[in-house]
């Protein structure tokens, strides 16, 4: 698979930990070198502005998707190839993941978890077949893996989408595996009727 975008998902703010923003920039440096284009939230601070910043640095192109309420409050990127400006976050959603090949979650707090579970959601009902990928910075994402693994266990999760995402502390190593393809199983019936008779 041919990948050409990339959404990244994380924080307007840089966390507690400098790794964190170290993760964000060696992110934005590799999808330079791999010129590939960044799509994301548009703004210019935190992790966000951080992989946007790198991204451009390397000589690559960065897009970025920001509501207009938000403009002020995540300040908008004023350096980007294309700054879109919508009406709400549902439009900033579903212009990203139009405009993204794979997807990528940095740390980040609701709204990352938010974009993040939506594609997966998606992704489950067969509405796009994009890789997912979480950049596993200094472990931050396994809580997530194994409440979604115990969703799997307690019924909710059918076991073939267990794991839906590819998970890596890497960069290079994540990028790698987004580029393989897919990386979650659709099943034709992932909700099986209790009622039928």
């Amino acid at each position: 698979m041919e990948l050409k975008t990339v959404c990244v998902f994380c924080g307007s703010r840089p966390g507690a930990r400098p790794e964190f923003l170290a993760a964000a920039k060696a992110l934005g440096e590799e999808l330079a070198r791999r010129k590939l284009t960044l799509i994301y939230g548009g703004a210019s601070v935190g992790l966000m502005g951080a992989v946007a910043d790198a991204t451009l640095a390397g000589g690559g192109r960065a897009v970025g998707v920001l509501p207009v309420s938000l403009q002020q409050r995540e300040i908008g990127h004023v350096g980007l190839h294309e700054l879109h400006l919508v009406n709400s976050m549902h439009e900033r959603k579903a212009l990203m993941v139009k405009r993204a090949d794979a997807f990528i979650a940095l740390p980040g707090g609701f709204g990352t978890f938010d974009e993040l579970f939506e594609v997966i959601t998606w992704g489950q009902l067969g509405l796009h077949t994009k890789p997912i990928g979480l950049l596993d910075v200094g472990g931050y994402f396994q809580p997530l893996v194994s409440m979604v693994l115990r969703g799997v266990e307690d019924g909710f999760i059918p076991e073939a989408q267990a794991r839906p995402y590819a998970v890596s502390a890497s960069v290079t190593e994540l990028m790698d595996r987004l580029a393989a393809g897919p990386t979650m199983q659709v099943t034709e019936k992932w909700i099986r009727r209790t009622d039928e008779t």
